[in-house]
């Protein structure tokens, strides 16, 4: 009859003896490991998606309500019947598509303007010597740093003097610089390998060839990401286009919807100014959900410098 031999309960018996001792693999969906996950990942996600989401579905939702259901004391969250004709209202009462056309106009020059002005700009700050270059991209670095509001009254001042007032190049014109695309484009252009360039200068290729057909090229997640949001920024702004606009023909759609506010206050036309912001927002945020990959992709490219 064998024996058996006593299990050893000293972890470094094995290692003595020449052999490795079993290591102890913690369960996956263990009690530890479900609760590091859900406050360490989950909660924070699901807290911001709400932030996020949910005035977008309020606004959805009062869109499609009556009147007697948006101004209540009981709190109504569905409507009782999806209800289309704030929308149709939205539509009718305002020259709404003289604003449509009015926002793609600017948003399409300005946008367009302001990345090619930003490709060049970063490309001067890392691939052109010239005096001063560090002082410059510092005023950049300061222009990303000050809020676009205190500008407001000098650009005023200077566009109306121009005759600007109540003219799409009137909006367009104060916002054609881009810090904020400058500097990320800088920063990824930085990270590009210098033989690639080398390579395209031996070839005799001067730095408008070099710009448009090596840096652009292998730099596309990151303007695609200074476009997107730089679309956005402009299809949104409502600041500035209602401060130099005051005439429906040159009114942007953010602009555009304070008219369809009621003045007799009794909150019949919530529901449509609701079907409005609906109507502005929708067209940014199909091309934003479409293409935001490229932000994560062009964020992560301009993040290490070499």
């Amino acid at each position: 009859m064998s024996t058996l031999s006593p299990v050893n309960p000293d972890p470094t018996a094995g290692a003595a003896s020449g052999t490795e001792a079993p290591v102890q693999r913690q369960r996956p969906f263990s009690r530890a490991n479900l609760v590091q996950t859900i406050a360490g990942g989950y909660v924070p996600l699901i807290l911001a998606t709400l932030v996020v989401v949910l005035p977008l579905v309020w606004m959805v939702l009062s869109s499609l309500k009556q009147p007697g259901e948006i101004v209540t004391m009981d709190l109504k969250i569905l409507p009782e019947s999806v209800n289309l004709d704030n929308y149709r209202v939205a539509m009718t009462t305002v020259p709404f598509a003289k604003f449509f056309l009015n926002s793609l106009i600017v948003t399409t020059v300005g946008a367009t303007v302001k990345v090619i002005l930003a490709i060049l700009t970063a490309y001067a700050l890392v691939f052109v010597r010239f005096p001063f270059k560090n002082v410059i991209f510092i005023l950049v670095l300061v222009a990303l740093m000050v809020p676009p509001q205190v500008s407001i009254l000098p650009n005023y001042i200077l566009i109306a003097g121009m005759g600007g007032k109540n003219t799409l190049w009137g909006i367009i014109l104060p916002g054609l610089g881009t810090a904020f695309g400058t500097f990320l484009l800088r920063q990824h252009f930085m990270t590009l390998p210098g033989s690639i360039l080398e390579a395209a200068e031996i070839d005799g290729a001067g730095h408008w060839r070099r710009l448009w057909q090596v840096v652009v090229p292998v730099s596309g997640p990151s303007i695609a990401t200074v476009a997107l949001v730089t679309v956005v920024s402009e299809w949104n702004d409502y600041i500035w286009p209602l401060i130099i606009t005051d005439r429906p023909e040159t009114m942007t759609l953010p602009v555009g919807l304070t008219l369809l506010q009621n003045s007799e206050g009794n909150g019949s036309g919530w529901g449509i100014l609701m079907a409005g912001a609906v109507l502005v927002i929708v067209p940014i945020l199909l091309v934003f959900a479409a293409l935001q990959r490229y932000i994560v992709a062009g964020l992560t490219q301009g993040s290490v410098t070499g």
